[in-house]
């Protein structure tokens, strides 16, 4: 069993959700083949849907995620990875949560996400990316009588109050 490229597939996949959660563009496209080939899926967002390419997923991301005061933590776990030569495959379950400040919105859900990645010159990225909902669902903040947002890295010079 090649430990070493277990761990890291490991790392790659936690610094793909970590980049993205934190919206640095860079290295979230860099955790990406080029070629990539990525099938989201998520009600809330007019979703499903699919991407070709490195610069089209990241594009997609920017656009939604950046400077919305939108606020996304997504946690990956349970990996069961195959490892095949400068090939692999993985399963992940994931679990999301999106909170759209401005829009008063939170959105919760889960899903298995199933990966194919490539070692490209020594380094691994993804190749195929996609997952499959369990569930999703969103609510009005405004049904949340006691909802208040005290911490917000992307309006950090006041506290959100949606109540």
């Amino acid at each position: 069993m090649d430990f070493e490229a277990l761990e890291a597939i490991r790392q790659l996949k936690h610094r793909y959700l970590r980049s993205l959660d934190l919206k640095q563009w860079d290295d979230y496209g860099d955790t990406m083949c080029e070629d990539i080939v990525g099938k989201y899926g998520s009600p809330s967002g007019g979703l499903p849907a699919e991407f070709r390419g490195r610069d089209a997923i990241v594009d997609f991301m920017r656009n939604a995620l950046d400077g919305k005061n939108i606020i996304s933590v997504h946690v990956a776990n349970h990996p069961e990875i195959t490892v095949d030569g400068d090939t692999a495959s993985g399963s992940w379950c994931l679990e999301d949560t999106i909170i759209a400040a401005d829009y008063g919105i939170l959105i919760r859900g889960a899903a298995y996400y199933h990966d194919t990645y490539r070692r490209e010159d020594g380094v691994w990225r993804i190749a195929t990316t996609g997952y499959q909902r369990l569930y999703e669902y969103t609510t009005s903040t405004k049904d949340l009588p006691s909802f208040t947002l005290t911490a917000n890295l992307w309006a950090p010079d006041s506290a959100e109050a949606h109540g």
